[in-house]
């Protein structure tokens, strides 16, 4: 268990990476974006002002998350995390779609302005950090099995996508397409709702106690494989945070003795602990009958 509060300590450390960056790029690219006209940098600007948002949600849920079981939590705070990015991704859309409405409204009035090229080179440097920032944070929350911290790193990926895009909008604004540099902006704002809609779906489908299917069925094998388990009567799975929690109905031979049936138990639990990650299981031990289960 220490092990997993020290991992979630290490996840801070990517949480803050994000926030001095984000806060660093985001001052850069709106005052840049003011003096140099330019719609794509200002909505960029923007994306990173609600990743700074974002950024210290996710730290807050992860220090929340490394807070031992209470009377009040037996399992500990872990699902904090999982809340941390429920909330980014409201605060990213919101944004967002102020970003598609601004950019839309600027398409319609249809008052082109050459931006200066010194904003084409901040969304350039710009994107080259965040791919860097993305990069590590994902390796992080690859070693400590972070969800927030993994759709962080996605944040970081899909900001450096975004600067590209803007970078891509101003150049094209510097040979009289002024209508890009709007447009770069407007996309901008899509794929900022598109990376807020895959965090919720995400964060969702854990508090709802979503399992991968795929998993369950890898995990159920593993079991079957054991010599002294009849037969695998259920298996079911739940997310707590970055903790997967399964519960498994097993047969095995009415025979045994109580401390033979729990020695299964323990076996199988390390099993899941080793081979799948699955640091919490409760295993029910059933009588096997074969002609009831046949019936069954």
């Amino acid at each position: 268990m220490s092990s997993q509060y020290d991992n979630l300590k290490k996840g801070e450390r990517g949480a803050w990476i994000s926030i001095i960056a984000y806060l660093s790029l985001a001052a850069s690219k709106l005052i840049i974006a003011y003096i140099g006209s330019s719609a794509a940098l200002r909505a960029d600007g923007l994306n990173n002002t609600t990743d700074v948002i974002a950024s210290v949600a996710v730290l807050i849920g992860l220090r929340i998350s490394r807070k031992p079981p209470d009377k009040d939590h037996h399992y500990g705070h872990f699902r904090a995390e999982t809340i941390a990015s429920l909330v980014a991704a409201f605060i990213m859309v919101t944004v967002g779609l102020q970003v598609i409405f601004g950019t839309v409204q600027a398409i319609i009035e249809n008052n082109p302005v050459k931006p200066n090229l010194l904003t084409a080179w901040t969304a350039l440097l710009a994107a080259f950090i965040m791919l860097g920032v993305y990069r590590y944070n994902l390796k992080l929350s690859k070693q400590i099995n972070s969800s927030s911290l993994y759709a962080a790193a996605q944040d970081n990926r899909s900001d450096a996508i975004v600067s590209i895009g803007a970078f891509i909008g101003i150049i094209g604004a510097q040979f009289g397409q002024y209508w890009l540099d709007p447009v770069a902006g407007l996309l901008v704002g899509i794929i900022i709702c598109k990376t807020a809609w895959g965090i919720f779906r995400d964060a969702s489908h854990a508090l709802t106690d979503g399992f991968d299917e795929e998993q369950l069925d890898k995990i159920k094998t593993s079991i079957a494989k054991h010599p002294e388990v009849e037969e695998v009567k259920d298996v079911k799975g739940r997310l707590h945070g970055n903790q997967a929690l399964v519960e498994v109905t097993i047969y095995v031979d009415p025979e045994l003795t109580v401390q033979e049936s729990h020695d299964i138990t323990e076996k199988i639990e390390s099993l899941l602990d080793e081979k799948h990650d699955v640091p919490h299981a409760h295993i029910h031990i059933e009588p096997y009958n074969e002609e009831k289960n046949r019936d069954d």
